[in-house]
């Protein structure tokens, strides 16, 4: 034991030696770690890739089948437009990875954009860029393990009928992951990203190399269950390819996580992240590429049966063999390992937002491992549920998705376009503490303003194109969800606001000292632990009353000449209750003595408690201190003293 005491202070630091010991959770989620293991924690690039981008690379394994269901309305003779629009999906990658490349060196702190919008627009814009991103979060899990469940029935479709408990279960499974810390998700995870890493690439290497030979075939057997946008044909129509590339867009939806958790990262931080998204960016964009050509030159079909993954990896490998098994077991692992990176976010993100009062304060406290705990557990437990109502459905999840990630790009790349204007306005070597980063002059403020800018009106197109075109599929439930949600943070921050200006001290005037304090001893029954609650009480005043509120006359009776033996001379109140009743007759003489309670004065009701040694018989005893507690907490200057007695 370490005891620090400070010359003339008051303050005295005390080290403890106590250590957690053994726990059902301990063997769970590993042993407690120290706040100064916190430095240990942090990621590099390898595992940085890892954690925070097997969300986007995860999505070519259903953004370009997406792209074929929206074609498929206009007919098979559609499918050739898949390619330009998966180029056009990279050339709207490109632009955020310029974008979200400045964000990250601009705030190093984590420059998510709940933080930029705070810094830079305004408190509405990060309310609805914090409600924008968390739905996002929770929609990728829920997306992500559904996608991962499908690949696997692809291969084994006897598992249908069991697709929601393999959902939960692996959301279950990466939520554990998770809760034993950041850096040993990112061990667990990251042979499985870089296994499907290589599975893809030799799927597409071993592609366009038989493509070129001549030898590449088309779809032997393809899936007969092709899924239909419409019942009936349409015409190809600039709606329609505008629809399919709202749907394709979902492969860009995870660029935002590594800006979101840049302190993960070891230092220099914003090197290692801004590295890692850009070779994020360019494996994400090389894959979705190769795969939505190569889909489209073999003939896959948009199919709930079969995914295009797995018609293209046995149309390339020339079967059902051992690569064509890894391909499907490597794919399955990394939508399963896509929620990973918004386990890894949403609970930063919310633990941001609590932290400035629009989320509860507990988000804000870190777990035994270092995590954010609460937010891991929340955002798994509102995941299962989405899989449950949406019965783990990639196309019945997809139009909710995207929807609130790109409304957060909007407003992210709007923040930072203010930022460097603001930056621009600054003289050379002035600067300006903000609450997310230190803003100073930068020569280049125009050209990366440009940028920004830019970034914001494409991401702004389509959010708009998503949103109008996916409205009545689904998309229509997150148009609504986000405002209710910033109707929430703005109904807990009032909260906070107020209780803050309540408890503060700025304008406190000291009271005048409690002259007199009256204490009720509530007394069921004269018994050992009413004489120690009455030796309690005599400890805080002389003027003390029992109370006893009469039900049976027999046993007040007994009651009453118990107390002449014991009570020390003591005055007892029996209550009288004709009907019964226990806390009403109470109530009601405690409220009479309040309305007649001088200034400076204090009541204290002492209640004496049973505390049994097995927690089980609690139930067996009446709750009179609980029952109290509630129903007079809000009345002031009444205090409500539990005296416990321990019995066997």
């Amino acid at each position: 034991m370490k005891i620090d005491e400070e010359d003339e202070s008051t303050v005295i630091r005390r080290a403890t030696e106590y250590k957690p010991g053994r726990s059902w959770s301990r063997l769970l989620v590993g042993r407690p770690l120290s706040t100064a293991d916190a430095p240990h924690q942090t990621i590099g690039k390898v595992l940085g890739l890892a954690v925070f981008s097997s969300d986007a690379m995860s999505s070519v394994a259903y953004a370009p089948q997406e792209i074929l269901i929206i074609l498929a309305a206009a007919g098979m003779s559609a499918f050739h437009l898949s390619v330009p629009i998966a180029l056009g999906i990279c050339a709207l990658l490109a632009v955020l990875i310029f974008s979200y490349e400045q964000t990250i060196h601009a705030y190093p702190n984590g420059g998510g954009s709940f933080i930029v919008a705070r810094d830079n627009i305004g408190a509405v814009p990060a309310q609805i860029a914090a409600a924008a991103l968390l739905t996002d979060y929770i929609l990728t899990v829920s997306v992500s393990i559904s996608s991962g469940v499908a690949q696997l029935i692809s291969a084994f479709p006897a598992l249908e009928f069991l697709k929601v408990p393999i959902a939960i279960f692996f959301v279950l499974l990466i939520m554990v992951v998770n809760l034993r810390g950041v850096k040993e998700s990112g061990i667990t995870f990251a042979i499985p990203t870089y296994f499907f890493l290589v599975m893809m690439y030799i799927n597409i290497i071993i592609g366009f190399v038989r493509m070129l030979a001549g030898t590449l075939g088309m779809v032997e057997a393809p899936p007969m269950d092709v899924i239909l946008a419409e019942t009936t044909l349409q015409p190809i129509t600039l709606f329609l390819i505008l629809k399919a590339f709202a749907s394709g867009t979902t492969a860009v939806t995870g660029v935002e996580a590594i800006s979101d958790g840049i302190t993960a990262f070891k230092e220099p931080r914003s090197k290692n992240a801004g590295t890692t998204l850009i070779i994020m960016a360019l494996i994400l964009g090389s894959m979705m590429l190769s795969i939505t050509f190569l889909g489209n030159h073999v003939g896959v079909m948009p199919s709930e049966e079969e995914t295009l993954i797995s018609q293209l990896a046995r149309t390339v490998l020339g079967g059902r063999g051992l690569l064509y098994l890894g391909t499907i077991t490597a794919t399955t692992i990394i939508l399963v390992m896509a929620a990973n990176t918004a386990f890894a976010d949403f609970p930063r993100l919310s633990a941001i937002a609590a932290a400035d009062g629009y989320l509860p304060r507990q988000l804000t406290y870190r777990g035994s491992r270092l995590v954010y705990s609460r937010g891991i557990v929340a955002l798994a437990g509102m995941a299962i549920l989405l899989i449950i109502v949406f019965n783990a459905s990639v196309t019945r999840l997809i139009p909710l998705y995207a929807v609130g990630v790109f409304l957060s790009f909007t407003i992210s790349q709007s923040g930072m376009a203010r930022r460097w204007w603001k930056s621009g306005k600054l003289e050379a070597g002035e600067e300006i503490v903000e609450k997310g980063s230190v803003l100073k002059y930068d020569p280049h403020w125009l050209h990366k303003m440009i940028i920004n800018g830019f970034g914001a009106f494409v991401t702004f197109i389509v959010m708009i194109i998503f949103a109008i075109t996916k409205f009545i599929d689904g998309a229509w439930i997150v148009v609504i969800l986000i405002p209710g949600l910033v109707f929430v943070f703005s109904a807990i921050h009032k909260h906070y606001s107020n209780l803050a200006k309540d408890l503060s001290l700025d304008e406190y005037q000291p009271m005048a000292r409690i002259a007199h304090q009256r204490v009720l001893l509530l007394v069921s029954s004269v018994h050992k632990g009413t004489l120690n609650a009455l030796r309690y009480a005599k400890t805080q005043s002389s003027d003390i009353t029992a109370v006893h509120v009469s039900i049976d006359p027999v046993e007040t009776q007994k009651l009453r000449d118990k107390w002449e033996m014991w009570g020390e001379g003591y005055r007892l109140v029996v209550i009288e209750s004709p009907y019964r009743l226990f806390i009403e007759p109470l109530l009601e003489y405690i409220e009479e003595i309040d309305r007649n309670r001088k200034a400076n004065e204090i009541i204290s009701i002492v209640v004496p408690q049973f505390i049994p040694r097995q927690a089980i018989t609690n139930a067996l005893h009446a709750q009179t201190a609980e029952t109290l507690r509630k129903v007079l907490l809000s009345r002031n200057g009444i205090v409500i003293l539990e005296v416990p007695y321990q019995v066997d």
